[in-house]
């Protein structure tokens, strides 16, 4: 599996594009608030000969998806989330307002669709298995693609922290349950890619998560 790193938005969200030898792909929450932060994306799958299959978003805060109606739009593809996150993507522009006490635009898509919290998803010949991680959101998922070591954590497991449980829909007695029941189990050489700051391992997280260990 191949991936690139974009990181967009004022908020320094994390996008990753992911892709087999089948050159199909998926993005992974899109954040992109500015046009020319799709450009680099769009350039990396023309050069590398890409199809894009889908748009999956671990969760739908604003700042995980700023980008996804313009790509929706523009590649024929579907955004896709957990059934359990449809509210907090229908009140993302209302969490916009909120959070950011501004009226800065933010483009919902109709073409969602929502997979099962134990969905199992498959990009070209990767296997993408859901692991339901509530606490960030209701809806919160991580996605783990074991034939590549690699969990895509969203806001739900950081470097050494995780994500923050004061906003609506939050629950932190959840997220850690989640955290330690369904992720710290994955194999300590996982990298995790999560959606700020920089990667980590389940292997570190195990020894040096305050939250979590």
């Amino acid at each position: 599996m191949e991936t690139r790193h974009f990181v967009v938005n004022m908020i320094e969200e994390n996008c990753y594009l992911f892709w087999d030898e089948t050159k199909e792909a998926a993005l992974v929450d899109c954040g992109a608030f500015y046009a020319n932060e799709l450009k680099p994306i769009e350039e990396t799958m023309e050069r590398e000969g890409l199809h894009l299959a889908c748009l999956l978003n671990t969760h739908a805060h604003f700042d995980h998806i700023w980008g996804t109606a313009a790509m929706v739009r523009k590649y024929n593809v579907p955004l896709m989330l957990c059934r359990d996150e449809r509210g907090t993507y229908e009140a993302a522009p209302e969490q916009l307002k909120a959070f950011l006490h501004r009226e800065i635009p933010l483009e919902l898509t109709d073409n969602v669709q929502y997979f099962a919290p134990d969905a199992v998803l498959r990009v070209g010949g990767l296997e993408v298995k859901v692991i339901p991680t509530p606490g960030h959101t209701p809806g919160g998922v991580c996605f783990y693609v074991e034939k590549a070591g690699v969990l895509f954590s969203g806001d739900s497991l950081f470097r050494h922290s995780i994500g923050r449980c004061d906003l609506p829909g939050g629950n932190e007695a959840q997220l850690v349950g989640a955290l330690r029941d369904r992720v710290l189990t994955l194999p300590e050489e996982v990298r995790v890619l999560p959606g700020h700051g920089p990667e980590t391992t389940i292997g570190e997280e195990r020894k040096c998560n305050f939250y979590i260990r």
